[in-house]
């Protein structure tokens, strides 16, 4: 499926809709060029989430993890969802060896239930990724990013 953004206003809004459908123990793997709003997008699946925290790319640390507000009373979450506690931001752009990332935990990571994986520069580290792992593209045009989902 496809979504035309022509802001980075409407990147987030689709974001955070895109956020609703995830459960707990999702990798997405983020592809597309500098510049093409795969930074916009974490911030988006992040405020859908109830992420409050300003989201930046974790360029130089490789990786981010913000923890999930608990979901107030009046914002009660389906009893057959389980709750998601952590997201994992996750810049694979800088990164020499997929060894990097298991060097600091990222892969202990992939398989918790509780927590929503988002990598940038996914392309670069497919071979550890869990095969169920979900690719989002985000291309550039003359007026609109376009997100393959």
């Amino acid at each position: 499926m496809k979504f035309f953004s022509a802001s980075e206003k409407q990147t987030l809004d689709f974001a955070k809709k895109f956020s609703k459908n995830l459960t707990g123990g999702q990798v997405l793997g983020l592809t597309g060029n500098l510049g093409a709003g795969k930074t916009v997008f974490t911030k988006g699946l992040a405020l859908g989430i109830g992420i409050k925290k300003n989201i930046t790319s974790p360029t130089f640390v490789l990786m981010k993890v913000y923890p999930v507000k608990s979901v107030r009373s009046s914002e009660k979450k389906s009893l057959d969802k389980p709750r998601i506690k952590f997201l994992v931001h996750i810049d694979a752009c800088r990164i020499k060896s997929t060894h990097d990332l298991i060097a600091i935990g990222a892969d202990e990571y992939f398989k918790r239930p509780d927590t929503i994986t988002v990598i940038e520069w996914a392309d670069k580290i497919k071979k550890i990724l869990p095969k169920k792992a979900k690719f989002v593209k985000i291309s550039i045009n003359k007026t609109s990013r376009i997100i393959n989902y």
